[in-house]
């Protein structure tokens, strides 16, 4: 089964990380597209208790369907984040989404991004703009993620293995947001009354 080996950082600036990527070497795979993410979950969230995820993304005009779930052995290291990940395209998501709601799941959580991708042939490094923030994803063999991480002047400490779902929970409490899902609409700052 095919385990995907990732971590997070921060960015201050996606055009200075665009730039550090061209220098080492990396070559733009998907331009900058918007995507949108439903998570679906039973009613009593046994999934999310599971730690497992079963997502419809839409992206790049491309439709996906991916479950994740924690390895039952792990590499024996927390530094980089693992999950057994299995993904497939589809033709239609809003059908298979349909057919989730009608077989009694439900969309748990919705959050969205506006993605970038690159490639040096080993790995990937995404730019993700989320209405929380920007990050980037470095996504590869442990040894590549840090041997890549050291070539753009990531510190491990900079590493972040929470998921977007997760970081969204730490930013409703720090912000006392009210919104349920991360999308732009739901964390957009309230209009100005001045």
């Amino acid at each position: 089964m095919p385990i995907e080996t990732e971590i997070k950082f921060r960015v201050d600036s996606t055009a200075a990380l665009a730039r550090r990527l061209q220098a080492a070497a990396f070559r733009l795979e998907t331009p900058r597209s918007f995507e949108s993410n439903v998570l679906f979950d039973t009613p009593d969230r046994q999934l999310r208790a599971r730690t497992e995820i079963l997502r419809i993304r839409s992206y790049a005009g491309r439709w996906t369907l991916t479950h994740k779930r924690l390895p039952l052995s792990g590499p024996g290291e927390d530094r980089h984040k693992h999950r057994i990940e299995t993904e497939t395209g589809l033709a239609d998501g809003d059908a298979l989404a349909e057919i989730f709601l009608g077989l009694g799941l439900v969309s748990a959580f919705r959050y969205e991004k506006w993605r970038t991708e690159w490639t040096d042939g080993e790995g990937h490094c995404v730019i993700d703009e989320t209405p929380i923030g920007d990050y980037a994803e470095l996504e590869g063999s442990p040894q590549w993620i840090d041997r890549t991480a050291v070539r753009l002047g990531i510190d491990p400490s900079q590493y972040v293995t929470l998921s977007y779902g997760r970081l969204f929970e730490l930013w409703r409490q720090q912000h006392a947001s009210a919104a349920h899902d991360l999308t732009f609409a739901a964390v957009a700052p309230p209009p100005s009354t001045a």
